[in-house]
């Protein structure tokens, strides 16, 4: 029984280990999305030797009972698997996310009973009751909703949809080819998620050289590559910074800090489309440079993140450059959105009393 699991699962076995020795030597991720790949990980494993044994005594009519509780288990596992997956990729995801999978297992162990989902006849074969879509349906949904999410949180460039139309295709193969290969494709499935997630895993890393890691924005050097290629195609910048951050550091802790800043983070990437791309630069400092975008929309990203940024906690000062005729140099246009994000910060802090560093206005 164990040589033949090998032989039917060496494949995912390598697969696993590859992905596991490259969480431990990784050095871009934080721990949080470290820890969730390892629980993914051991899942996938214990999801694998689930399968097999269930296959194993297919034709066996003496383990009808222990197939139908290994059912329950198989068709818990994916939706838990994809909620995981969502808590791991998705930064400041709830644990509220695992209610709608941890509900499906509710339903799948009452089948073991009543078959409202499946159920085990006594010749030993599937037999699917009214319920037996849901399964099905709460993994689309699931998968739906991660697709969602990261596209929406992304930067809206290719070298972040691509992967995600990675994982689209693969999550989605998952969804089609049960109903084209049956029980068949169970057998596989493991593998499946385990070969997208480590991919993605590993497109992700690339990107990380690219992006900064605690906000997922754009990194500093990202921003001084990308404003030296095509620079004619530069119509407009913004300038973004946070007031109040050290004192918040000071006051409340770091952590804190760094939970303002991941929230003004995403403030300013919602309005973006694939014209224009956010970058953190410095500690609190961000800059959004807009390609082929005409004034109009450039104040209307400025629009939605005022408003935006005013529904939360915290504050910050903006400035912008336009440069719609292509007469402008990038030095020029950066020069005259930080005036004028400086100037609104020094009214910030005179309005409100705060004794700050100054940082020195470009002239």
């Amino acid at each position: 029984m164990f040589k033949d699991y090998l032989l039917q699962n060496w494949p995912l076995i390598l697969v696993l280990l590859a992905f596991l020795i490259s969480l431990i030597t990784t050095v871009f991720m934080d721990k949080k999305t470290i820890i969730g790949m390892y629980f993914l990980i051991g899942a996938i494993f214990l999801l694998s030797i689930v399968v097999f044994v269930e296959f194993y005594f297919v034709n066996d009519v003496k383990y009808r009972i222990l197939r139908t509780v290994l059912m329950a288990i198989r068709y818990s596992a994916t939706p838990l698997i994809i909620s995981q997956i969502i808590m791991t990729l998705v930064k400041r995801m709830r644990w509220f996310i695992f209610l709608p999978a941890l509900t499906l297992v509710v339903i799948n162990f009452v089948s073991i009973f009543t078959g409202i989902v499946f159920s085990i006849n006594k010749e030993n074969t599937l037999v699917r009751g009214p319920l037996w879509l849901l399964p099905y349906i709460s993994v689309g949904v699931y998968a739906v909703f991660l697709i969602y999410i990261l596209i929406k949180r992304s930067n809206k460039r290719p070298m972040e949809i691509i992967p995600i139309i990675y994982l689209v295709f693969s999550l989605g193969s998952g969804l089609v080819l049960p109903f084209i290969f049956h029980d068949s494709y169970s057998q596989i499935f493991c593998v499946t998620i385990a070969i997208a997630l480590f991919a993605y895993y590993e497109f992700s890393v690339l990107q990380l050289t690219k992006k900064d890691s605690l906000t997922g924005l754009l990194n500093r050097h990202a921003y001084f590559a990308d404003i030296s290629n095509d620079s004619k195609n530069i119509t407009g910048l913004i300038s973004i910074d946070m007031n109040g951050l050290k004192q918040i550091n000071d006051t409340v802790g770091h952590a804190a800090g760094d939970e303002a800043l991941v929230t003004l983070a995403l403030c300013f990437s919602r309005p973006l489309s694939n014209k224009q791309s956010g970058y953190r630069i410095g500690g609190d400092e961000f800059i959004i440079v807009c390609r082929r975008t005409s004034e109009e929309s450039i104040m209307k990203i400025i629009e939605k993140i005022r408003k935006s940024v005013s529904e939360t906690e915290y504050t910050c000062a903006i400035g912008y450059s336009l440069n719609t005729d292509g007469s402008k140099s990038v030095d020029d246009l950066i020069k005259e959105s930080d005036r004028m994000m400086y100037l609104e910060k020094e009214k910030y802090y005179r309005q409100s009393g705060i004794e700050r560093r100054k940082k020195a206005i470009n002239n």
